[in-house]
């Protein structure tokens, strides 16, 4: 089964390929004797389109609607937001849904680093979350290893220099919750950026947790390993902020 995100309208043969453990060339075979219907009509042509909304049989059974999907997930530390990873396990083993191989992590967190994690197999949405032309902010709760300055704190708001890069970060707000704790908002996404903004201050990050992307809020009745879908309302936050 393929592990690309359906975008529609798309070629017959290439759904079912997809959406089943068929091979091209067995949906091919199943065209042909007549094995496939769309709304209601044989349909033998394997490069006929289709939309999200048709509605398809294979061998007399009705294919599932394969309209995109939204899931936010509490990552816990220890796992990587990775599909495939050949040391570490990853943030699908705790998804419990049909073709998990065509989920996408929008916005990665380090393997220690705790909280909000969405996942979507909507190329375009997750675009939404994590380019930085969007400006989807990131909310994370921050715990340094020395308090923060007032001075450091304008650094971080104006924007700091990271190593090997050649423009400042973005500016950041930060609110302070007390002399080791921090919550702070940015609207980048670089590599490891929490830890090494914090670092251009000559601080430390003991633990990262985030809270938030763009209006999705982690909910506070899932424990860490527990995920759920989206609401609509969740879904449209991204699109629309």
């Amino acid at each position: 089964m393929s592990n690309k995100p359906l975008k529609f309208p798309m070629r017959l043969d290439r759904f079912i390929a997809q959406s089943t453990d068929y091979s091209r060339r067995e949906v091919k075979y199943l065209l042909r004797d007549g094995e496939v219907t769309v709304n209601g009509e044989v349909i033998k042509t394997a490069d006929s389109k289709i939309n999200s909304d048709d509605k398809i049989t294979l061998a007399g059974e009705a294919m599932e609607q394969l309209d995109h999907r939204y899931f936010m997930l509490h990552k816990p530390v220890g796992f990587v937001c990775a599909t495939k990873d050949k040391e570490h396990l990853t943030v699908l083993e705790f998804i419990e849904e049909p073709r998990i191989e065509n989920l996408s992590v929008a916005g990665r967190l380090d393997i220690d680093t705790t909280g909000l994690v969405l996942l979507t197999d909507d190329g375009q949405w997750l675009h939404q979350v994590i380019s930085p032309k969007h400006d989807c902010e990131k909310v994370y709760l921050v715990e340094t290893k020395t308090p923060v300055n007032e001075k450091q704190i304008k650094k971080l708001e104006k924007g700091v220099w990271l190593t090997s890069e050649n423009k400042r970060t973005k500016p950041a707000k930060i609110e302070v919750i007390d002399e080791y704790h921090y919550r702070l908002t940015i609207t980048e996404g670089r590599y490891h950026q929490v830890k090494r903004m914090f670092g251009a201050i000559d601080n430390h990050v003991e633990s990262l947790h985030r809270e938030r992307v763009g209006g999705v809020l982690l909910d506070e009745s899932l424990a860490p390993g527990e995920y759920r879908a989206l609401t609509q309302t969740e879904v449209d936050s991204i699109t629309n902020g």
